[in-house]
């Protein structure tokens, strides 16, 4: 394995793009390499016009079980942990700014910054056995990072509380408090996956691009900015051709005689 990518990268024809992570011995855990591996990936999918869906994975047994902390605890300095997890937020960052959908799908164990990487994908499907936690607590370190994606995804005691006992929840669990979109058995994971890719590949990807950043401009907006932003980004998108021309064919079927 050492001698293996550290993130996995595949495209199919309809421009789906699946990342995956793959240190399946260490539970697919986010050392210094697999962040900058998951970076230049990331990278690559923004400047890709053909682009239209990213999906992210873990080999092996887990989705994603957070830091390496075998290697934070060989460097203890305050130089190298801010650098660290400055590192692990432009990852985080660089999934909420690309133009198109990041879906998570999780399986076997999504922990502390692995729960992070699935809140702040834009949407997860998770297997059935799976489980989260943010878990930092269990050792002594607060997970705050995580905490960011964390409470944008559900609501603020179920936040907090995930956050201060690092307790274990299911995925239906994480269905009921927003984190996840769907549970499904381990068996039928990749198929939901799958279709909800496909959902998204057939709509207008740049409807998607424009949505997309605006969605995320407008919740850390005052209303009045957000209603200002959104109206401008639904003008703009009325002007692009796949909008306009699917508007007239909605009006031309409304139109035949019944």
């Amino acid at each position: 394995m050492s001698d293996s990518p550290l993130v996995l990268v595949e495209r199919d024809a309809r421009g789906v793009v699946t990342l995956t992570l793959n240190r399946p011995q260490a539970f697919n855990a986010l050392s210094e390499a697999m962040l900058e591996a998951l970076q230049t990936a990331l990278d690559g999918v923004a400047g890709d016009a053909n682009a239209r869906v990213v999906v992210i994975a873990g080999a092996g047994k887990a989705f994603c079980a957070g830091h390496d902390l075998k290697e934070m605890r060989a460097a203890p300095s305050l130089d190298y942990y801010q650098r660290l997890f400055e590192r692990c937020s432009r990852v985080m960052l660089a999934i909420q700014r690309l133009p198109v959908p990041v879906i998570a799908r999780v399986h076997g164990i999504a922990t502390a910054a692995g729960c992070q990487l699935v809140a702040m994908c834009d949407l997860a499907v998770a297997a059935r056995d799976a489980r989260f936690a943010v878990s930092g607590i269990n050792v002594g370190l607060f997970c705050s990072t995580p905490s960011v994606a964390l409470s944008r995804n559900v609501s603020r005691k179920a936040a907090f509380e995930m956050l201060v006992t690092g307790d274990l929840i299911s995925a239906d669990a994480a269905l009921a408090r927003g984190l996840v979109n769907r549970v499904v058995d381990a068996s039928e994971l990749d198929a939901a996956v799958e279709a909800l890719a496909a959902s998204i590949v057939a709509k207008p990807r740049a409807a998607i691009a424009m949505g997309k950043a605006l969605f995320y401009r407008q919740l850390e907006a005052g209303i009045a900015d957000a209603y200002a932003d959104a109206g401008q980004t639904m003008a703009c998108n009325m002007m692009d051709a796949s909008a306009l021309d699917g508007v007239q064919a909605f009006i031309d079927r409304k139109a035949r005689p019944r």
